[in-house]
């Protein structure tokens, strides 16, 4: 069975296709760029031969999954004959709201739920429908399915997600912490635990996802019990553009000096605050550490400020377990940045961590044990593969539809 994956942005469509009965195997990937500007961006990299790019104009998700379609079944750069060959599509979505607690088969309710969560996520869930709706035009014949960025955290107790406002804001709005890259925090742990050969219903596990957006999650016998980011992706950690945690006073001062807008205070916390801010250089971490190195000392900063914040949720989440079997790295940072995981792991002893520093230096882009062979609990980098978990739920779901 060969499973197109899509993860669909207001002005760009990420792409996979996966054929499971062969390992999984990526067969192609790609990402539509651009959409609805003069220039749209294409680019496609079929498994076994030249990547294929083009510059054009791109007016609507509609052109670009056509694109796609196109891309992959043209005789020189495609990679199966007819789109008779796809034969179903897995969609990574932002936000289920408390209505999703695992991946469904897409249906016309669960489209009217996923709209209803588009007031809480503007940005993401009206591009990931009109992914859906494309889908259903192109290839009207073939099973949908949605898998949620909240899903895996709505097993959070009471406690962790409601907030300290009136319980009514709850009850009528919603409004409570949901946390996000919860395919990734579930993959990573259950991966871990494999690797380890343990039952993660018997494990405390904290994961943590670094990446231009982060987030820490506190793992109890397999199930989220806490994470850092809340009611929207900017709350937790400080993170590439987005400012994390942010006493709500200062940022409504900010907006009273500034005279920011609504709209305006949401692209200041999203996109011009994080290491981007503190740094004044970059939100990209290779080019903060090579800042850093040549002397400049906000991008040092921002680096400490970074690790200190993980570090801070580490330990607040350790509490919440009542300590730690296993501590994961992931993302792009968590995987391939051995700075940062060495001082966000330093000084853990007392959580039964020793840290292999000299193992962690070689560590990039593996799955690797980063303690020591007498460290009383592990610490690990592991690769996430979210296109992997919407590809095996997509097929699990279609399977037994």
């Amino acid at each position: 069975m060969n499973i197109l994956v899509l993860n669909c942005g207001s002005s760009s469509i990420k792409y996979q296709l996966l054929n499971m009965q062969a390992g999984p195997v990526v067969l192609a990937k790609g990402i539509v760029e651009k959409i609805g500007l003069a220039k749209g961006a294409f680019t496609h990299k079929p498994e076994g031969k030249e990547k294929y790019e083009a510059t054009l104009p791109i007016p609507d998700h509609m052109a670009g999954m056509d694109l796609v379609l196109q891309a992959l079944t043209d005789k020189q750069h495609g990679v199966i004959n007819s789109l008779e060959e796809i034969n179903a599509a897995g969609h990574r979505i932002a936000h289920g709201g408390e209505y999703f607690s695992q991946s469904v088969l897409i249906t016309p309710e669960v489209k009217e739920k996923i709209a209803a969560c588009s007031e809480i996520a503007p940005l993401h869930n009206p591009a990931h429908l009109k992914g859906i709706d494309t889908m259903e035009r192109l290839l009207p014949t073939i099973p949908q399915v949605a898998v949620f960025d909240t899903s895996f955290h709505q097993t959070l107790p009471a406690e962790a997600y409601l907030y300290g406002i009136d319980y009514e804001y709850y009850k009528k709005y919603s409004i409570r912490k949901f946390g996000f890259h919860g395919t990734s925090h579930k993959f990573v742990a259950e991966k871990a635990c494999k690797l380890l050969e343990w039952k993660i219903e018997e494990k405390k596990i904290i994961t943590c996802h670094l990446g231009n957006g982060s987030s820490i999650t506190a793992i109890n016998k397999g199930k989220s019990v806490d994470t850092s980011m809340g009611f929207t992706p900017v709350a937790g950690v400080v993170m590439g553009t987005r400012c994390g945690d942010l006493d709500v006073g200062a940022l409504l001062y900010i907006c009273e000096k500034r005279g920011l807008s609504t709209a305006e205070a949401v692209a200041f916390a999203n996109k011009e605050s994080g290491v981007m801010g503190i740094s004044g250089v970059s939100s990209d971490f290779r080019e903060l550490h090579a800042a850093a190195e040549s002397g400049n000392e906000r991008a040092k900063l921002a680096l400490e400020v970074f690790c200190y914040n993980v570090k801070k949720y580490v330990g607040s989440y350790a509490a919440v377990l009542n300590g730690v079997d296993l501590l994961i790295f992931t993302g792009g940072i968590g995987e391939n940045d051995h700075v940062v995981r060495s001082i966000v792991s330093s000084n853990l002893e007392f959580l039964g961590f020793r840290f292999n520093d000299e193992i962690n230096k070689v560590t990039r882009g593996k799955d690797q044990i980063l303690s020591t062979p007498d460290s009383k609990a592990v610490i690990m980098s592991i690769t996430t593969d979210e296109e992997l978990v919407i590809a095996l739920d997509t097929l699990h779901i279609v399977q037994t539809k």
